[in-house]
């Protein structure tokens, strides 16, 4: 567990927990969080759940999933001396002053949707990287902590280690596991990112909250590929987001038209989700829009080579999937834009692209791909 000193341990006086994270919320509401809460390290039950996910094959080729295993589900074994989690909400949506919708998001979103030749990349990865503003900013709060009442020892995560985070916030009370398998708030709905402290304070943990989906199945419906086959229960093998970030493989032919103009992620679930009319604006310029992802064309951003990739998405989540996967989206993209319209401009920049030598076997069989889905052979 890392401390804050060489000398750090647990503080010798009796610890008022319920002050500490009265502290603990002022100090992350200044550093743009919007929720704290507290978890037991103990999760009980959800093991079970893990498993039986994992023994399904639900989780594709995500190796890591598996790889600690029940570790996931004991946080105090990850993290030795763990006596609690901070858990932390951090909303993402960019409002309009960030580059974000002037009115509703999710209208915006289907509206683009709707362009067979705009390209559709995730909210969430439109700004800067979110593990590295969580990080950086859930270490100023253990800091800001530590110099309240001593040194203590802690690590921070942000979807960076086996641990199950979405369990750990449902615990606390953040919000409840959506059918979609997001982690819902009836303040913020899902357009947040989440973030913990693992540390050796016996702090109170807080309650959890009802789940309040009732009969609405809208997540499910809406699903492109019928990823969630029921609630809570998703197969990242058909997920879109799943398929075009973490997959490095060839796109499944059943579900490359589904994948229609996005690029990089998917946010189906979520735009129909009625509780993200409560989706709150994030107030950091962090999750701004950047200029190149306001509203790109499939083509424009075909036109970058790698070093443009590179430049252009540095510090971004979007450059871990490398300029080879982003090539193979694209492509997949561009062959439903050309189904839709038949544009000469994509047919002939498909073409000049296939017939460059030295092809990766991968692009080039969705190149194949791309160009047989023109209306006109020609």
């Amino acid at each position: 567990m890392h401390a804050t000193s060489e000398s750090a341990s647990a503080p010798a006086a009796p610890l008022d927990g319920a002050a500490v994270l009265a502290d603990l919320r002022r100090w992350a509401a200044e550093l743009g969080f919007s929720q704290i809460t507290v978890a037991d390290p103990a999760l009980d039950g959800a093991e079970a759940g893990l498993a039986a996910w994992l023994a399904a094959g639900h989780h594709g080729t995500m190796d890591y999933m598996a790889a600690h295993g029940p570790l996931r589900a004991r946080p105090a074994e990850l993290v030795p001396g763990t006596r609690s989690v901070i858990c932390a909400r951090m909303d993402y949506l960019p409002g309009p002053a960030h580059g974000g919708a002037e009115g509703d998001w999710a209208e915006a979103e289907a509206a683009r949707l709707a362009d067979p030749r705009a390209a559709t990349v995730s909210v969430y990865a439109r700004g800067r990287d979110y593990h590295k503003v969580l990080r950086q900013r859930l270490q100023k709060l253990a800091e800001r902590l530590a110099a309240q009442i001593g040194p203590f020892g802690h690590r921070v995560f942000t979807d960076s280690a086996p641990l199950l985070e979405v369990e750990l916030a449902q615990r606390s009370g953040l919000g409840w596991r959506g059918k979609h398998t997001l982690l819902l708030s009836r303040e913020g709905g899902s357009m947040f990112f989440l973030g913990e402290i693992c540390t050796d304070l016996p702090l109170p943990a807080t309650p959890p909250t009802a789940a309040h989906c009732g009969r609405c199945t809208a997540c499910l419906d809406v699903c492109p590929t019928q990823a969630i086959l029921g609630p809570q229960r998703l197969d990242a093998r058909r997920c879109l987001s799943y398929l075009s970030i973490e997959q490095d493989g060839p796109i499944p032919l059943a579900f490359r038209a589904a994948m229609g103009n996005r690029i990089y992620g998917c946010d189906d679930c979520q735009r129909v989700c009625p509780w993200n009319t409560f989706a709150q604006r994030s107030p950091l310029p962090d999750f701004a829009v950047r200029e190149d992802f306001r509203d790109p064309t499939l083509l424009q951003l075909w036109a970058w080579d790698e070093p443009t990739f590179l430049r252009r998405t540095e510090g971004s989540a979007i450059r871990r999937i490398g300029h080879a996967r982003w090539r193979r989206n694209l492509v997949v993209a561009l062959g439903n834009a050309l189904r839709a319209t038949g544009d000469a401009d994509i047919r002939q920049a498909l073409a000049a692209e296939r017939a460059r030598p030295g092809l990766s076997p991968l692009l080039a069989e969705h190149l194949d791909w791309a160009l047989a889905q023109s209306p006109d052979p020609a």
